[in-house]
């Protein structure tokens, strides 16, 4: 069979240790694992019907993500996210996202508004009575980031979709530890239509200006956190209340 052939074939499936990976991502971003929980291959293999091998190589794959440590002795746990981790998640992700928002801005088309709007859509009708209430917390932060998904899609910058995709397990973890509030469920669909809105007008400059009201309060809410011990954070709330804009959610 010539080279040529075999590369165009049949697609390779997914290996077993990627989809474990996959489905362990998702309940530690959704806090089905939650931070500090160890993980114990046995286990886990047992309850996804496969070896301890391939979920072993997931758990390697999921430290090169930033999601799970491995300690001396005591094995892998899921991280634990200090105010220290967040302020350099999002101090990152508001730079790579203002450059993703100039160049989405400069290159976005019709069809990449017409995603967005069914995003911003579903959005809406999770703050409905019928949204599921807290039970929904997970899909819309699974929402919110496929709207930054798209824009990363069109601003056309593959080492720029490659950070995005480093941050993005991190980030998908603290929006559903502080998703819980309502401010943030009745609020992302209108925060996330003024981007989309920003971005149909076609202005980089503007659309820098909006990432940065969007994202911004919260990295200022973050380094005020910093400093304060536990409780008082946690007395606090952390990341709650408007932002210096008015802007509620994250």
């Amino acid at each position: 069979m010539a080279t040529s052939d075999f590369l165009s074939g049949p697609a390779m499936p997914p290996a077993m240790s990627t989809l474990v990976a996959d489905r362990l991502r998702e309940m530690i971003t959704r806090g089905v694992l939650a931070p500090g929980e160890r993980l114990k291959e046995t286990e886990l293999a047992e309850s996804m019907a496969v070896s301890r091998g391939p979920v072993r190589e997931a758990i390697s794959i999921l430290e090169r993500d930033g999601l799970i440590e491995l300690q001396r002795h005591r094995g892998a746990r899921v991280i634990t996210l200090t105010y220290d981790d967040i302020e350099e998640v999002y101090s990152l992700r508001l730079a790579i996202e203002r450059l993703a928002m100039e160049r989405c801005a400069a290159r976005v088309t019709g069809a990449v508004l017409e995603a967005m709007d069914d995003v911003i859509a579903r959005m809406k009708a999770l703050t409905g009575p019928d949204g599921g209430g807290d039970r929904a917390a997970p899909d819309h932060v699974a929402l919110d980031l496929e709207f930054h998904d798209l824009v990363y899609e069109a601003a056309d910058h593959a080492r720029l979709r490659r950070t995005w995709a480093l941050l993005r397990s991190q980030v998908s973890m603290f929006l559903n530890a502080r998703t819980d509030r309502e401010d943030f469920r009745s609020s992302a669909w209108s925060e996330h239509a003024e981007l989309r809105d920003v971005l149909a007008q076609g202005d980089p400059a503007a659309a820098a200006a909006a990432i940065e009201k969007h994202i911004g309060w919260t990295l200022r809410r973050i380094r005020q956190m910093r400093g304060t011990d536990a409780e008082r954070a946690a007395a606090a709330g952390p990341l709650s209340g408007p932002g210096p804009e008015g802007k509620t959610g994250l």
